[in-house]
């Protein structure tokens, strides 16, 4: 009957709508660069990036001049003093100059970007599924250094232009301040970091450490968290009408064949 038709055409428009809308906010979580004080607006290929932020330079969302300042003690980038409790030792501090590498430069990042009301920034990341590896290691070579805070975004003595320890504040051993790797990775940075026991190479966790000869495998994993995102109820909810706009835009060719057929049937 016209009505069994009717409702047939429409159940396929509504499957295909779905699709291309799913593919549009996929392309939004994935290969981009959130809106922060030093990313670029797209990742594109760099040349050269330097040092520890190389591995990002064939797709990046850090410049050269970035990636330079990122090896600095201190660097024009946040003013920010690595050394506030004594001199960081060479192999803790790599890993603080790779974490701010996989922040500055990483175009895999899309699926934790996190809205937020900032002075220096509009995005930031939440709870990055951190290797095992990654996270364990950073703690190890960092365990022995001394710091007086958790929480190393927030509470510093800013009065002469850098961090300083807070007034009343104590510098105490790493081990310490942050008992397990896990209190590391989380506490620092507000959560940017989540610490997880999935392992390198599982396709399951971020790597701050990789070998650009073997590819980038945080591709893989920011396109499955970007699928289990997607797929998730509370992100359908949360599609803005720009981005379904955006969707509509890239609506497969069977869609915009059967849409003059539906009308028709209307």
């Amino acid at each position: 009957s016209p009505a069994s038709v009717e409702m047939a055409v429409g159940q396929v428009l509504l499957v295909l709508l779905t699709a291309s809308v799913v593919t549009a906010t996929r392309d939004l979580l994935l290969n981009t660069c959130m809106d922060a004080k030093h990313h670029k607006t797209k990742p594109g290929p760099e040349g050269l990036l330097h040092g520890q932020c190389s591995p990002w330079k064939d797709n990046a969302c850090c410049t050269a001049n970035t990636s330079s300042e990122a090896h600095k003690d201190q660097s024009y980038l946040y003013n920010f003093n690595w050394n506030h409790c004594g001199v960081m030792p060479p192999k803790c501090k790599r890993h603080f100059i790779q974490d701010t590498c996989l922040y500055e430069c990483s175009p895999n990042l899309g699926p934790w970007i996190d809205k937020v009301d900032s002075s220096w920034r509009r995005e930031r990341i939440l709870n990055v599924p951190l290797c095992k590896e990654d996270c364990e290691e950073w703690w190890e070579d960092c365990k022995d250094y001394v710091t007086c805070k958790e929480n190393w975004h927030k509470g510093w003595n800013w009065a002469t232009g850098t961090n300083r320890c807070p007034w009343g504040s104590m510098c105490r051993p790493f081990s310490h301040v942050f008992p397990r790797p896990a209190d590391l990775c989380e506490k620092i940075w507000s959560n940017s970091y989540k610490y997880t026991t999935e392992h390198r190479g599982s396709g399951r966790c971020i790597q701050m450490w990789f070998d650009p000869a073997q590819g980038n495998p945080n591709v893989l994993v920011a396109k499955y968290y970007a699928w289990k995102k997607r797929s998730s109820p509370a992100w359908t909810k949360t599609v803005t009408p720009a981005e379904t706009g955006k969707a509509v835009c890239v609506l497969p060719w069977p869609a915009l064949v059967l849409l003059p057929l539906a009308l028709m049937m209307l």
